[in-house]
């Protein structure tokens, strides 16, 4: 059985801190670990798994390979998505890459919390078998309430003690239709995890949609390996049909099969839903960082970097980043994706980018910036180089604060140390490298008249990025 990580949503309605180039998935939300690395973890123990296929937006996946190196997983593909066409050929792509087309497919979004990890391992070895025998398995969540966010499975009859035909996919309900859903007791939450042999998958994506399977397999066909990855072809993949698993192709086949899984789970798809499997203090409130709370209740309250006090208020969200501060009513925390539509109008680089960027190297954080300057802390990892490049428009001074760089300056080769700098002038063709065991630490200054990191000429990168910004 192969996991096949779903990680392409965007999580716009858990901005401030989830952003287009770093989504939830990729955050620590709720422990220590990634979701990512959470939905990996939580397999530990099922022994008939094989490694992972992770399918991911090509702009996330240096993030996608470091967190899969974190936690010591060594995927068999990191498949790069250069347009979101949602999950139905997401997973075709996932089943031309497995090994064997009797492979069993193991569906799983990178952005779910599942509180009880031993009743879901035991969800997935029933998933197993049912799949084994040809069924399509999906997941359906028993509800703990009538939930007007999430779609519905209907059961059918009773296929054994632990599985059950799908008799209906049915759409996010009002209340009041919810309220029947759960007093029928017929009805679980769509979690939209799957299992599936690759052969069963494609031959029900051909029944229903053959136009869509012609496209991820002429797209496949013309992938390219970069360096871990394997890149679908943009012209190609861009003439697929969007659709969903569900639409595609589980609400059309014969041979759906729903298991219940009442494992606490939670798709984080909001800040009320992170409240809500979030520890909370005597008075109902969830907090993080550094946070002085008098006579606050019910509220979620997150600190990146900053003292946040509140004082007599209840049932807010109150998210404070290095660039941004968002408070909201909990009731209204679904409208928070119309201030990053808002912030896209405007191009405003917040809804895209932290303050802090990673990159494969390491990281930057832009600590001040004016009309013609710009000031940064670069983190570059041991060992790790960034591009030999040039800029038509800035010109760039170094200090180094710890550990040693090596600078390639036009043709000079210069060896810095902590409180050593250098400048490099406007067109001038430079690299940075750590070639020490510690991280690299330097001060850089811009200045010039634009400072936008698409000012950037490459000429050699080893992380395949000659033609990207990034």
């Amino acid at each position: 059985m192969i996991p096949v990580i779903l990680s392409g949503g965007s999580g716009t309605r858990l901005w401030p801190l989830s952003r287009g180039y770093h989504p939830k998935q990729f955050l620590p939300l709720v422990s220590d670990k990634t979701m990512v690395q959470q939905t990996l973890n939580r397999l530990d123990g099922i022994t008939s798994l094989q490694a992972p296929i992770a399918i991911c937006n090509e702009d996330h996946r240096f993030m996608m390979a470091e967190q899969l190196r974190e936690i010591g997983c060594k995927a068999s593909a990191i498949i790069l998505e250069p347009i979101g066409k949602n999950t139905a050929p997401a997973v075709a792509m996932a089943a031309l890459a497995a090994a064997s087309d009797e492979d069993i497919l193991l569906i799983l979004p990178a952005d779910h919390v599942i509180d009880d990890e031993v009743a879901f391992q035991v969800a997935v070895n029933q998933a197993e078998v049912m799949a084994e025998a040809g069924n399509l398995v999906t997941f359906g969540i028993v509800p703990t309430g009538p939930e007007t966010g999430y779609g519905y499975i209907k059961r059918g009859k009773e296929i054994s003690g632990e599985a059950f035909d799908v008799a209906a996919f049915v759409e996010k309900p009002d209340l009041a239709t919810a309220t029947e859903y759960i007093n029928s007791g017929d009805y679980f939450w769509n979690s939209g995890m799957f299992a599936f042999k690759a052969r069963r998958y494609l031959e029900e994506l051909e029944k229903f949609n053959p136009e869509m399977l012609a496209s991820c397999q002429k797209a496949f066909s013309a992938a390219k390996k970069d360096l871990d990855f394997t890149r679908l072809d943009k012209d190609i993949f861009s003439e697929c049909p969007a659709d969903s698993i569900d639409y595609a192709v589980m609400e059309k086949t014969e041979q759906a099969v729903v298991i219940p899984l009442d494992a606490g789970w939670n798709d984080v798809g909001s800040w009320s839903a992170l409240w809500d499997v979030t520890q909370k203090d005597a008075s109902g409130n969830a907090i993080h960082g550094d946070v002085l709370a008098v006579d606050t209740s019910n509220s979620f309250v997150h600190a990146e970097g900053r003292l946040v006090a509140t004082i007599g208020v209840q049932d807010l969200v109150i998210v404070e980043t290095d660039d941004a501060v968002m408070v909201a009513p909990k009731d209204r925390v679904q409208e928070v994706k119309t201030i990053v539509d808002r912030l896209n109008s405007m191009a405003r680089k917040e809804s895209k980018w932290h303050r802090k960027v990673y990159r494969p190297w390491g990281h930057y954080d832009s600590v001040d910036e004016g009309e013609r300057y710009l000031t940064k802390l670069i983190v570059v990892k041991p060992g790790a180089k960034l591009s030999v490049q040039k800029h038509h428009h800035r010109a760039e001074h170094w200090i180094v604060v710890k550990g040693t760089a090596l600078v390639t300056k036009a043709e000079e080769k210069i060896l810095l140390s902590e409180n050593e700098s250098i400048y490099i002038p406007l067109g001038t063709v430079h690299c940075l490298e750590n070639p020490g065991v510690i991280p690299l630490e330097i001060v850089e200054v811009q200045s010039g008249s634009y400072l936008g990191e698409d000012d950037i000429v490459r000429y050699e990168d080893k992380y395949g990025r000659l033609e990207d910004s990034k």
